[in-house]
Order: C-alpha cells, then structure tokens, then sequence
C-alpha cells in the first residue's frame, strides 16, 4: 500500500531531499546536486519564479519507508503566454515500482485540478529555463552541467502511465580544438559578413558592468526565443537571479555579445562542465570541498554551450560564424578536449546544423512528456 504525504514538517523535507542518493546508491554516472541549489529551486521565498508559479512537494512511502517524491508546478506565467492550461511536474525520483510512480502522478494531477489544468508535461525542474527533460538516449556518460540524469526505467515507467513524447531536447558533442580547416572556413565567411554588416562587433561582456549587460542579454534572449517551444519570458527578477547564481561560474572569455551601431543582436555563452567537480562534492559546500572543488577544477575537460540566441531580423547575418570563429581560437588557449551543445529542441533545424558544421554528432537525447488529465 502506497502512501503520499505532502512534504510540511522539517524531517519531510530532509527525507525529499537527499532521497536521490537512495535512488543512485550504485550508480558511476550520477552527479550528486547541490542542496542549496535544489533548496533555491523549491523555495518560494527567495526564487522569483514563483512571484508567478505554485508548487506542492509530495513523497511516497511504503511500510514507512520513502521510494519516490515529486513535485506539482503550475506556472501562470506560460500559460498566459501560450494561452494554455499545462501544469508540470519535475523533481521525479523514484524506485522501479510502477505502484510509486502511479501514486505520485495520480496525487499531481489531483493538486493540479484545482487550477483547473488540462495537460500535465514534465519533467521540468521547475520550469523549462532550469534542468528540464528526461534522459531516453545516451545512459553511458555523466550528464554535462545544468542538464539531467535518471535512471533507463523512469521513461518506461511514466510510459506505462499513460504518458506519450510532447518534445525531445537533443545534446550534441565535438571533440576539441577546432580542426584549422574548419576554422579556416568561418574565417572566409566572416571576411563576407564584415562586407555585409561593416558595423557588426563581436565581444565579451563586460564583467564589471553586469547590470547593464544583463540587460542586453535579456533583449536577445526574449526576442530570440521568443517563438521556441516551451518558451517562458523570464523576468527581470528571474533575469537577475539566474545571473547572480552563475556569476561565480562564468568565465568571461566564454560570453560573447554581437552589436550593430550599440544594439544588441546576439548572445552566446560556453560553461565548464562544473559536474565533474560537483561529483566530488557530495551535495555541498564546506572548507574541504571548496579545496576540492578548487582542485578538481583544473581538470575539467568539457564545456557546454549553453546558451546560442540571434534576434529573428538578424538570422542570416552571419553572426553565429563569426561567434563560432572568435569560440574557436579561446577554445585554443584552455584544455577542454569535448564541447557539449544543449539543449536543442528536435526540430531547431538551423541550430542542428550549426551543431553539425562543428562536427558535433549526437550524444544524448532528453524527452518532455506529457498526458490529458481531463
């Protein structure tokens, strides 16, 4: 007999959040979150996503011991925006026991209804601007930084709930540097560009003018985005705090923002993949494991893409090779021998074959899925 309990007391909260290190006792590739990351994601005080959201955390237990949590997200802010009436559910952990999981998404749907929610999608934590998607492809490798990990089982089990594909979001991977003919040939298509946009400046962001960068970072990204699927305009609060939780990770050599006449038009940001320090940390940050997180720094090999947005009007500018060019020739300097590209929606046609144009394959494969609750 399942039981779900929502989580109030301080002992439930504990139990919802180190449950994932039951779930991945004995597995090499899991990445251990860090706590206070994942207390910032659910907390409705600090994180301004939920100025505009609610959620309700759930654990289920059997003969009093706990094999699965979730979390029950309605986002007003997407569904005004896409004028739908989706709610979500993320945070998904559970054991292979599909009576957990049933009981788990039986009790969402449940909170949800009460908002009068049509389709449930997920899994997204909380929201497609953070981790999202569920890994279908690519179980032998750890996840790179910021994307997820599960068990194979998890996509079999919310299957046979009754849950079909809405949306894959792909991660492509390249080995490192740049070969010198292909960075040969983003130089000779941006001597044509130079020609074309005479104005057009490529550069890093300013780091000790961060405010006013932020800005136009969130021009390009609320235009460029705009019309993604699953797409959510994040706000300036949103905006701010995203920034200030990645500051201490960005390397400014890795941020790139494309100008004509003062206007911003296009943005581009490569991270380290902090998950190979992170797995040596266990989930938090004391005096030893920032000595750790120092050490182990040094030998990250990979970095993601995380972000690569152009403004609509300036799609075929040229832009995205002349960012690929400037990426290369800093790629040079550091010692990352593989480059992961996610995520790209299965469908962003023109970004998989940017992708490919680096030589990148694919690696991984992430699903949203979604199912009618009435």
């Amino acid at each position: 007999m399942i039981k779900i309990k929502k989580v109030i007391t301080k002992s439930q909260w504990q139990t919802f959040l180190h449950l994932p290190w039951k779930i991945y006792k004995n597995d090499p590739y899991w990445v251990p979150p860090l706590l206070k990351d994942v207390k910032f994601c659910l907390d409705e005080k600090e994180n301004p996503f939920y100025e505009h959201a609610y959620r309700e955390l759930f654990l289920a237990y059997k003969n009093e011991e706990a094999l699965g949590r979730i979390v029950a997200i309605v986002d007003e802010n997407y569904n005004d925006y896409h004028h739908e009436k989706i709610g979500w559910f993320g945070f998904l952990e559970t054991v292979n026991d599909f009576t957990v999981i049933s009981a788990l998404i039986d009790i969402v749907k449940e909170y949800l209804a009460h908002f009068g929610i049509k389709y449930l999608y997920g899994p997204v934590n909380p929201s497609t601007n953070e981790t999202c998607g569920l890994l279908v492809e690519g179980f032998d490798d750890p996840p790179c930084f910021l994307m997820a990990y599960n068990p194979p089982y998890y996509a079999q089990l919310l299957e046979k709930c009754g849950f079909k594909k809405i949306k894959d979001l792909l991660a492509y991977e390249t080995s490192l540097p740049f070969s010198k003919t292909l960075l040969q040939r983003f130089e000779n298509i941006c001597i044509c560009l130079k020609n074309r946009y005479p104005e057009l400046k490529v550069r890093h962001i300013y780091m000790e003018d961060f405010e006013k960068e932020l800005k136009r970072i969130q021009e390009v990204y609320n235009e460029a985005w705009s019309r993604n699927w699953g797409f959510v305009p994040m706000t300036e609060a949103e905006i701010r705090k995203m920034a200030e939780r990645l500051k201490p990770l960005v390397v400014p050599e890795f941020v790139w923002l494309a100008e004509i006449r003062e206007e911003p038009i296009a943005f581009m940001m490569f991270l380290p993949d902090y998950f190979q320090v992170f797995r040596h940390l266990n989930g938090r940050f004391f005096l030893l494991n920032w000595l750790k997180f120092f050490w182990y720094q040094r030998k990250i090999n990979r970095i993601r893409v995380v972000t690569l947005g152009v403004k609509r009007q300036y799609h075929h500018s040229g832009v995205v090779p002349l960012f690929l060019l400037q990426a290369g020739k800093t790629l040079l300097k550091f010692p990352y021998k593989h480059l992961e590209f996610s995520w790209i929606l299965e469908d962003n046609l023109p970004v998989i074959r940017i992708a490919e144009l680096i030589n990148a394959s694919l690696k991984k494969r992430y699903r949203i899925y979604g199912i009618k609750i009435n």
